[in-house]
């Protein structure tokens, strides 16, 4: 990592990095970026077909890169992601993006089964644990490096018909808070990142039986969405900075504001408002 002259490093340059997930979307934008600076990224995806296309894609944008296939619900296969990493590194990694997720949605909750509950849980929940259980200490022992734990809005907006993915997030939100706690004065940082929509294909394949839920989905991501690269380079300057949250759009910060100012009154117009859209 370049070392920064106000202090600090600026650790997303010419970083050795993480990256999981890293086969579409958000993930691979981290990747290229990362690349970009002239980092060496391993690109992570439980696709390895995918994560072989992202890894020409930060040769192309100027960085190296090693592909992995891991599977980030699964310890044993992210405990084998950590020492791919130690060995093509010749060290621990300086940066970690726990990005892999999946969307869900549709169902009020009792209605949506619980094979979706323990699907969306141990991706998007479990696969960060593991990944912060993994590579944490290995950070915190080397005493430099930086976790980046992609959230979302939803973490705090709990919009309704999402419960599994809401909860999924808002875990991932308060696993990062408790972790810059642990890890503040040890040289390793935390980064969240909680965006609303991103012009990815985390609804590809995504069943969601509610046309109405499925169709204002889709004019949601298209009216508000951010492309994948500016989201990443909104995050990796943020990295820079040392700053914890990243809520990158306007209407992010609504929601994040509304829900710290007026708890209850905005629930009850989350409520109201997803009823008058059926």
């Amino acid at each position: 990592m370049r070392l920064n002259p106000f202090g600090g490093s600026r650790r997303t340059q010419q970083a050795d990095a993480v990256v999981t997930g890293a086969g579409s979307g958000i993930g691979r934008a981290f990747a290229i970026e990362l690349g970009r600076r002239g980092g060496r990224v391993i690109c992570s995806d439980i696709d390895g077909h995918r994560a072989r296309e992202t890894v020409e894609m930060v040769g192309a944008a100027g960085g190296k890169a090693f592909d992995a296939i891991c599977d980030v619900s699964r310890i044993n296969e992210v405990g084998n992601l950590a020492d791919t990493a130690e060995e093509w590194f010749g060290k621990p990694p300086d940066i970690v993006v726990n990005n892999a997720g999946i969307g869900r949605g549709g169902m009020v909750i009792g209605d949506a089964p619980l094979t979706e509950w323990h699907q969306v849980l141990d991706v998007n929940l479990w696969g960060v644990v593991h990944g912060c259980h993994v590579f944490a200490p290995l950070l915190r022992e080397a005493g430099h490096g930086h976790l980046v734990n992609v959230a979302s809005a939803a973490a705090f907006a709990a919009g309704p018909r999402m419960a599994a993915y809401n909860v999924s997030k808002a875990g991932v939100l308060a696993l990062s808070e408790t972790l810059a706690a642990e890890l503040s004065g040890t040289g390793v940082g935390v980064t969240v990142l909680c965006p609303t929509g991103v012009k990815t294909n985390i609804l590809e394949d995504v069943p969601i039986p509610d046309e109405t839920v499925a169709r204002w989905g889709d004019r949601l991501l298209r009216w508000t969405g951010r492309p994948p690269a500016t989201i990443a380079r909104i995050t990796l300057d943020a990295v820079d900075r040392g700053q914890l949250y990243v809520v990158p759009q306007v209407e992010a910060k609504l929601i994040w504001q509304s829900k710290r100012l007026l708890p209850e009154p905005y629930t009850r117009a989350a409520g109201l408002l997803e009823r008058l859209a059926r």
